[in-house]
């Protein structure tokens, strides 16, 4: 009997790392990347609960470092620049952040903290929330962190410099510096005591979910240790009795590094960054979207249960992180199309990007603004996102959860749970269609010519509105109309000049 409760335990432990923690009908989370807490809150109640997203990512909460240079005044990358784990950003301070969290479960929408403990700054000055900081002495008062907390050259670190230098060694990959900022030691007590603390104040909040920034740079024995040291969400602020807080990790993997993110899968979810960039190439035209039919495990990405997936992230928007080609909001059509086969295609949890916009300045290749934050005022304060009559956004911020091809696929995805893919149809090259179980319908048209084809839509007999082109409103289709005939069947019609590229129909979306 004993054995079999040991059992049950660890199988509970291990779902508990991977489960999202959402409403049953809500299937995809959104990044909010650097909005500010109150804006958060607000969108959660007026935006993201009435069009089903499940959950919300928001940028680093912890104090870091206030930068100003000559060449870059107050950039994003500033948040992941660590001073302490006092909840006081440019996003707002504790109370703020208290009320966001409980505004946004109040609504069934969760939050995930992106969560930065692999190093603190090399820089020195204040922090965002008052404290001060010699990231070159290594002294962090405001955690309290000293130099004896830190993997140091010639110990734990062998390289040269300090810094990681090949990417091929391991040791040098979880022990020495990213980028020259100060490696935080998660092997000593005392550094995961102090990161558990943090952590855990996050959950007594009500946060429900923890993204693990550059775990690819710590030990996964050292992470394990730090998670299996958390508290149960809190009953308190609605989780059922034992539920446990989602993981899930940044490992960027490289085929021709020693570092995979198998290493991870027994700590919790791991960002599949293989997935965006075949997705992206596959809609450039770098492969024909036939093979997307067994789109997943079959292209070489990790176990389904494993993979949180996504088509850009705030790094490899500007460049960073994967390799490949990155389909962002600046080529809206294919972004859409990528999106909208994320979302209809049941393999990991999505995380649809929100971002903003930034003017490009590619000198040799590089983006010279890449560096630029948030919409903000003189004062370097972050702007709140405009929101205008028609639901987009301006002020400078995307809002592509906000885009109707977008927020009506997530709506897509809840209906589609728990359904498989049948009844797929390509024409041979960049055409292709596909059913999930008898709820939804879509069809892609990537190619240079008109699609005009009759298909099996596996939906009841009746007409559908296209949520693609338009919405049903009091009744009506403000978009295309889908005629499904008695046997299933619809001629399905996207022309090469349709500005969005994509059909989707699913049972709620019957006039």
């Amino acid at each position: 009997m004993k054995v079999v409760l040991l059992l049950l335990i660890a199988v509970h432990w291990s779902a508990g790392q991977w489960n999202p923690n959402n409403d049953p009908g809500r299937q995809a989370m959104v990044h909010l990347f650097e909005w500010k807490w109150d804006d958060i809150a607000a969108e959660c109640e007026r935006f993201l609960a009435p069009n089903g997203y499940a959950a919300v990512q928001v940028s680093p909460p912890n104090e870091n470092l206030v930068i100003y240079q000559n060449d870059v005044q107050r950039p994003w990358w500033e948040r992941y620049q660590p001073v302490s784990f006092k909840l006081s950003t440019r996003s707002g301070d504790e109370g703020a952040f208290a009320s966001m969290v409980d505004r946004c479960n109040a609504v069934g929408v969760r939050v995930y903290v992106d969560c930065v403990f692999n190093q603190m700054t090399p820089g020195s000055g204040s922090g965002t929330g008052g404290s001060s900081v010699n990231g070159g002495s290594m002294s962090f008062p405001g955690v309290p962190f000293g130099s004896n907390d830190f993997n140091s050259r010639g110990n734990q670190c062998h390289s040269g410099s300090g810094d990681i230098e090949n990417y091929n060694d391991a040791n040098q990959v979880r022990n020495c510096r990213l980028s020259g900022m100060p490696d935080l030691n998660q092997g000593s007590d005392y550094v995961r005591g102090k990161i558990k603390e943090y952590l855990n104040h996050l959950i007594s909040m009500g946060v429900a979910g923890l993204r693990i920034d550059a775990a690819k740079h710590m030990w996964p024995g050292d992470l394990q240790a730090i998670v299996s040291g958390l508290n149960d969400l809190p009953t308190s602020k609605g989780f059922p009795g034992g539920s446990r807080a989602l993981i899930f990790q940044e490992v960027i993997q490289s085929d021709s590094e020693p570092i995979k993110a198998n290493e991870y899968f027994g700590v919790g979810r791991v960002t599949e960054f293989k997935y965006g960039m075949f997705l992206s190439d596959a809609f450039h035209g770098s492969n024909q979207l036939k093979y997307l039919k067994n789109f997943g495990e079959g292209w070489g990405m990790m176990p389904n249960g494993n993979a949180l997936v996504f088509i850009d992230n705030h790094d490899n928007q500007r460049g960073h992180g994967g390799g490949g080609s990155h389909l962002t909001y600046r080529e809206p059509k294919l972004y859409k199309m990528a999106v909208a086969f994320m979302l209809a295609w049941p393999y990991g949890f999505p995380r649809v990007m929100s971002s903003y916009y930034w003017d490009q300045n590619i000198q040799g290749g590089e983006d010279r603004n890449n560096w630029i934050g948030p919409p903000h005022d003189g004062s370097f304060n972050i702007m709140s996102p405009e929101i205008k009559a028609d639901g987009s956004c301006g002020g400078g911020w995307m809002c592509e959860h906000r885009w109707r091809q977008i927020y009506s696929m997530v709506k897509l995805r809840n209906v589609a749970n728990g359904q498989q893919v049948n009844d797929w149809w390509d024409n041979g090259s960049n055409q292709i269609a596909f059913c999930r179980g008898g709820k939804a319908f879509v069809a892609f048209n990537n190619d240079g010519y008109d699609m005009s084809q009759g298909l099996q839509t596996c939906l009841p007999a009746g007409s559908y509105c296209d949520i693609i082109s338009g919405g049903k409103v009091d009744g009506q289709c403000t978009g295309k109309t889908v005629n499904v005939g008695s046997d299933g069947r619809a001629q399905i019609t996207i022309s090469k000049m349709d500005y969005d590229g994509v059909l989707a129909i699913h049972t709620e979306s019957r006039l």
